[in-house]
């Protein structure tokens, strides 16, 4: 496939994941698709302390059931960019959400997604994961500190 058709996958698989629906989002991932993002991110803690999503069902596990456990309400996702090559997509964005403990989260993510045969093969996510923990202290403790943007340079 071509980087430009890839690309459009990808915006489009981003969309299929905001629908929540298994079927819909099990048919974008090659069936023994992997999703690696940092080591004891977060979000991996607040759902199950797995980074590591091996295999399409788990994956479907986690955009449909789990990730609106994590983030509650408010989610918005900006697309800063997506560059193609090859079977490779790049995907800049910046998610907000309102947190399971009612706290804002607010971090920015760099996504590289490998296809194969038209289908996601992999997935990489990078983003601040010390930002994004700070998010994931209580409301209160978030204030007090200043809300993490105060306390890190971050553009």
């Amino acid at each position: 496939m071509s980087a430009v058709s890839n690309k459009q996958r990808v915006i489009d698989a981003w969309q299929v994941f905001a629908t929540r629906d298994a079927d819909r989002v099990r048919d974008v991932f090659a069936p023994d698709a992997e999703w690696l993002a940092p080591a004891d991110n977060a979000t991996s803690r607040a759902i199950d302390g797995t980074h590591h999503l091996i295999g399409r069902d788990r994956i479907v596990r986690f955009l449909t059931e789990e990730f609106s456990t994590v983030f509650v309400d408010n989610v918005s996702i900006e697309s800063g960019g997506f560059y193609a090559d090859g079977d490779t997509v790049v995907v800049e964005m910046r998610l907000q959400a309102t947190l399971a403990h009612g706290g804002h989260y607010d971090n920015e993510y760099c996504f590289i997604f490998e296809l194969e045969s038209g289908l996601i093969k992999r997935i990489r996510e990078y983003m601040d994961t010390q930002r994004g923990a700070a998010w994931f202290r209580s409301p209160a403790t978030a204030d007090r500190l200043g809300r993490p943007e105060a306390t890190a340079t971050y553009r």
